[in-house]
């Protein structure tokens, strides 16, 4: 059987070890997975500081032409790398491509941000005294960084930190979540191509809990930018010290649906934000709160267009629905769904398991203390609450310590721009689900949902220094 290999400066590597790496609808094993070493992650993160020295002086129009050949090069291989996803990550193919699109979006936005990074003039004469200065600042980038992914968007998620990074000149050591390598190794090829110095990008394969303190703490790397679980990024938090660090971490989202909400035209919108990727989105539609005024005709029209999804191989066309990544996290979501009935919640639909799949889920009679309501569920899960004011349904959102994304739909202005300036998140979407993101736009979390922000304008702000220089004119 066929084992993946590590990338280290610019060598595919094997290793002594290796893992089984399994197809999460079918349990068939697709590879053995190279099993990388703190020995090895050590030489990568040198190798890419060694490469930082000559990649940063590379110009803004280099960088960006490779970049524009990542873009070239993905759209001739579409459906392959969809194909990819549905293996590994039992994505389905029409949301696999859709991934693989917004991939080529972020790339692109990365190849025209790298000829984008300006800094300013400052008015060194408005400070009393000073009239024989000029100053100006520019944006320079940090030297190695460390990426750490998770398997829900591999191929998206590791753009946004490869995109920015590798635009404004850093150099990248990336280590893609256990269940997804075959997604990161494929850009590996794709980024030497498209002519990507060897040594600049870095692929190390393994164990998170063993590889992690090296990618987090090793004094080459001046950047950490985390995309997985609250208490995973918490841990990474804590040991940084005075690196850049960007967390993106995990959610419930809410939405609000206000009396005046077309139900009609909203509902398919709001079961795939809701059931899209088997709920395994860090922004997936978790928690509903209705009108009680419409609440009864809401969930009856919610249900039946739930039941419509199909739940199969990914591979099929005609799946909306797959697997989730492991048997074990059927298994978790199960126990919560079962502690929920015991303490009241009722399922209106769903709740069906095999080994490896769970029906999209419909839960009503929910209480806030529930873990499928006041914890992320990453599942294909959501409830549905009713509430009396609209200041009561701000105040049941914003109980939640997580807050990525928020929504409200409403025909009100002033509702809506009431829920836009209370409702504690790190985006409110109005008149869509909070499941809504475009590649281009700042996302992060706020309270315990993450820290910093991804989007490639505002990534490339936290993937470089200011450094401010100033002349004295006469001396």
């Amino acid at each position: 059987m066929k084992q993946t290999k590590l990338w280290i400066n610019g060598v595919w590597e094997t290793t002594e070890k290796s893992t089984e790496l399994k197809a999460p609808y079918t349990g068939e094993v697709l590879t053995r997975v190279a099993k990388a070493t703190i020995a090895d992650v050590e030489r990568a993160i040198e190798g890419a500081h060694e490469t930082f020295q000559s990649f940063k002086k590379t110009t803004a129009y280099e960088r960006a032409e490779i970049l524009y050949k990542v873009v070239a090069i993905m759209r001739n291989r579409k459906q392959e790398l969809a194909e990819i996803l549905a293996k590994e990550a039992a994505k389905p193919l029409t949301a696999g491509l859709a991934e693989i699109d917004r991939t080529i979006a972020t790339y692109q936005f990365a190849a025209e941000a790298a000829k984008q990074v300006t800094g300013e003039t400052i008015p060194m004469d408005a400070a009393p005294g000073v009239t024989d200065r000029i100053g100006y600042t520019k944006r320079i980038p940090l030297g190695v960084v460390s990426a750490i992914t998770p398997f829900n968007f591999p191929f998206n998620l590791i753009a946004h930190k490869l995109g920015p990074a590798l635009a404004v000149g850093n150099t990248v050591v990336l280590k893609p979540a256990s269940q997804t390598p075959l997604s990161a190794l494929v850009m590996a090829h794709i980024f030497k191509e498209a002519g990507l110095p060897d040594g600049a990008l870095q692929i190390v394969t393994g164990s998170g809990g063993e590889l992690s303190d090296t990618l987090v703490t090793h004094p080459l790397v001046k950047k950490v930018t985390f995309t997985g679980s609250g208490a995973v990024g918490l841990k990474i938090k804590e040991k940084v010290g005075l690196r850049k660090v960007t967390l993106e971490l995990g959610s419930n989202a809410a939405v609000i649906v206000e009396p005046s909400t077309p139900l009609e035209k909203i509902m398919a919108r709001c079961v795939s934000g809701a059931f899209g990727f088997a709920g395994q989105v860090c922004i997936s539609l978790q928690r509903i709160y209705v009108h009680q005024s419409i609440y009864h005709e809401f969930t009856k029209l919610f249900v039946e267009e739930t039941e419509k999804l199909a739940v199969g191989d990914p591979l099929d066309k005609k799946t909306d629905v797959s697997a989730m990544i492991n048997p074990s996290e059927v298994e978790r979501i199960k126990n919560w769904i079962d502690e929920a009935k015991q303490q009241g919640a009722i399922v209106a639909t769903g709740a069906k398991f095999t080994d490896r799949t769970c029906t999209p889920t419909v839960m009503t009679n929910v209480k806030a203390h529930m873990k499928v309501v006041c914890e992320e569920t990453f599942a294909p899960i959501v409830s549905i609450i009713p509430y009396n004011t609209l200041d009561e349904a701000i105040e049941y959102v914003n109980e939640s310590e997580l807050a990525l994304n928020a929504g409200i739909y409403t025909n009100v202005l002033t509702d809506a721009m009431k829920a836009a300036d209370l409702l504690e998140a790190g985006a409110v979407v109005i008149n869509d689900i909070p499941t809504f993101r475009v590649d281009n736009m700042p996302y992060g979390g706020v309270k315990m949902s993450g820290y910093g922000k991804e989007g490639i304008k505002y990534a490339v702000e936290e993937m470089t220094d200011l450094k401010l220089i100033t002349m004295k004119l006469n001396y």
